[in-house]
């Protein structure tokens, strides 16, 4: 008789596989993002996403000089290959989350949290297009546009986690590994 599989080796091979892409694209785009936190972007890339104005834009953009811009276009890039790790992470994550829970309220919680997930990143998807479009020179459309998507990322993927809590809470026993 095998012992039972507790933790990271009960995973389903999808979800470890989703999971520990992320991880390295994530790891892989932190690093990326170090050279680009200055002064006028105090969170790197991050600062470039949330810049509503094209002056803010150009501020960020003038404090990275060539070099930063080169870290900042690879960032971008990188990130469509990011955007397509974590969301399969998330939707395997969901799948594996739902996998004892027959409930009608569960099923219609996990399709919106997948449609949260999906959201999230279209959104991150047209954001990153937008970026990349708004570097020479940026213009305040292309600037609040990307703002508004990059929201539209982070409220998709704040709820939708939220719904993942939601889903496992709802009948207060715990998800059997193994």
């Amino acid at each position: 008789m095998e012992p039972e599989q507790h933790g990271w080796a009960s995973l389903p091979k999808a979800l470890k596989t989703s999971l520990l892409s992320a991880a390295v694209m994530l790891a892989a785009l932190v690093l990326i993002n170090l050279p680009l936190q200055t002064d006028s972007a105090p969170q790197g890339i991050v600062s470039f996403q949330l810049a509503v104005t094209a002056d803010q834009a150009h501020d960020i953009l003038n404090s990275w000089h060539s070099a930063g811009h080169l870290w900042a276009q690879t960032s971008l890039w990188l990130d469509f290959v990011f955007i397509t790790t974590y969301l399969m992470a998330l939707l395997h994550l969901t799948r594996f989350l739902m996998r004892d829970r027959p409930g009608i309220r569960e099923r219609k919680v996990a399709r919106w949290v997948r449609s949260l997930f999906i959201t999230a990143g279209l959104g991150d998807v047209a954001e990153n297009i937008l970026l990349l479009n708004n570097f020479n020179p940026p213009t305040d459309l292309v600037s609040l546009a990307a703002t508004v998507c990059a929201l539209i990322k982070f409220t998709g993927l704040t709820l939708g986690l939220a719904g993942l809590v939601v889903i496992r809470a709802a009948r207060r026993h715990p998800l059997p590994l193994g």
